[in-house]
C-alpha cells in the first residue's frame, strides 16, 4: 500500500521534511540554551541583591556582582554615552575613571541625564563628580563588544558604546576590564537599573520551533496516508440510473 513512499518524488519529499524537522529541532535547542543563560542571568541579579557587596576583585567576576571600589574621579576624561535610553526617554550615560590608589582606574557608570534642550544628542550640563577618596557601590557590567567611535566633544570623551578596550587608548592610565554601574546616583542622575532578562519569550521559542518540527513530521504522515487511502469517488446518479436499467 506504501509503496510509492519509496519512488523518487516521495523520497525527495521526505528528506526535505526530515531535514527541515531536524533544522527546527536544533533552533529549538539553541533557544533552549539561551532560556537557560537568561535565567541563569536572572538568578545571579536576584542573588546578588541579596548578598553584601564585596571590594572589587583583581579578576573580573561575575557580571551584577556588587562591588565596592574606592577611588578618586578623574572629570578630566570624563565619558559621555549617547543614544542611552532609560524610562523611555533618550539622553546620556555619564561614566566617569575612577583612579585608585595604584595608579589604575575603573570605569563608573554613574548614571544617566537627558540632553540639554536642542535635540537627543544635544551636549547635557552634567552634575560633577564628588572631589577627593570616595567608595562607589555598583554593580558589574562587561564592557560592551560592538565596534565603536570615539570623539571628543566640549573637553569629555563621547561615545556610543562602553567599550572598555577602545576606551582604555584615549586614557592615560591601566583601566579595569568591566565597569560598575553605581548604584543611588548623585541628584542630577537616574539610576541605570538592573533588567531582567526575558528568558520566557525564548522558551516560547522553544515549545514554538519543536511545535513546528512534529507538525512537520505528523503531516507528513497524514499526506502519505491520504495517498494511500483515496476517497472514493463520488457517485454519479444519472450513470447509475443508466446500469440498473
Amino acid at each position: 500500500m506504501y509503496r510509492f513512499l519509496l519512488t523518487p518524488r516521495w523520497l525527495g519529499f521526505a528528506a526535505l521534511v526530515g531535514v527541515a524537522a531536524i533544522v527546527m529541532v536544533l533552533l529549538g535547542n539553541w533557544q533552549m540554551h539561551r532560556y537557560q543563560e537568561r535565567s541563569s542571568t536572572n538568578e545571579r541579579i536576584d542573588e546578588s541583591s541579596r548578598i553584601a557587596p564585596v571590594p572589587l576583585p583583581e579578576r573580573v567576576p561575575e557580571p551584577w556582582t556588587r562591588v565596592t571600589v574606592t577611588g578618586r574621579f578623574d572629570p578630566a576624561n570624563e565619558i559621555l554615552v549617547r543614544g542611552r535610553t532609560v524610562e523611555g526617554a533618550v539622553g546620556f550615560e555619564v561614566v566617569t575613571p575612577l583612579v585608585r590608589p595604584d595608579g589604575s582606574a575603573v570605569l563608573v557608570d554613574r548614571g544617566w541625564i537627558p540632553p540639554a534642550p536642542g535635540g537627543a544628542i544635544a551636549v547635557p550640563t552634567v552634575p560633577p563628580a564628588p572631589t577627593g577618596e570616595v567608595t562607589v557601590v555598583g554593580r558589574v557590567h562587561l564592557s560592551e563588544s560592538r565596534p565603536d567611535s570615539v570623539s571628543r566633544r566640549e573637553g569629555r570623551i563621547e561615545v556610543r558604546r562602553i567599550g572598555i578596550p577602545r576606551l582604555a587608548e584615549e586614557l592615560p592610565y591601566p583601566v579595569y576590564g568591566a565597569y560598575v554601574l553605581a548604584e543611588e546616583p548623585a541628584d542630577g542622575f537616574t539610576e541605570v537599573s538592573v533588567q531582567h532578562e526575558n528568558s520566557w519569550q525564548n522558551a516560547g521559542y522553544v515549545i514554538q520551533w519543536w511545535l513546528f518540527a512534529g507538525l512537520a513530521v505528523v503531516g507528513f504522515g497524514w499526506i502519505a496516508y491520504r495517498e494511500a487511502n483515496p476517497k472514493e469517488a463520488p457517485v454519479d446518479r444519472a450513470e447509475l440510473a443508466d446500469t440498473l436499467r
